[in-house]
């Protein structure tokens, strides 16, 4: 009785890893084909690929889950992002009553979007400071 419980459990552990595989092997694929077909939540930036990777949730997932407009780099208006996520963090938390798990959905969007405009906001306040006389700045990477 013990081994046919062993062999149960080993047969349900066998099929879950080979779903998940099968999970893993997909969204792979689907996130390859969309960034070589130029897909908008798949930028072909080097950092946004990473950025994706790492935090499992495309730009548009992002931008749904904070309910803001499309992103156009430098010109993102970076405070209706901080508010919406602000609001949408309080609502839902869990000492109110809230979700954990959409609080951090949130969150990991608002991680996304920052990530995505970034570097236009870097360029930009470099380029304002060049306009202004100020000397390059140069990071070491």
């Amino acid at each position: 009785m013990i081994f046919q419980v062993a062999i149960t459990g080993a047969r349900v552990l066998g099929r879950s890893f080979a779903e998940a595989y099968k999970q893993a092997q997909a969204s792979s694929k689907y996130q390859a084909a969309a960034a070589k077909a130029g897909h908008p939540s798949s930028s072909s930036s080097g950092s946004s690929s990473r950025s994706t990777f790492s935090s499992g949730m495309t730009l548009d997932e992002a931008t749904k889950i904070l309910n803001v407009k499309e992103l156009k780099g430098a010109e993102t208006d970076m405070a209706e992002v901080t508010e919406r996520f602000k609001r949408l963090f309080d609502a839902n938390d869990p000492k109110k009553g809230g979700s954990f798990y959409l609080q951090s959905k949130v969150l990991r969007a608002r991680e996304r979007i920052e990530a995505e405009v970034a570097p236009f906001m870097e360029q930009k306040a470099a380029d304002e400071g060049v306009k202004e006389g100020l000397p390059k700045m140069y990071k070491d990477r």
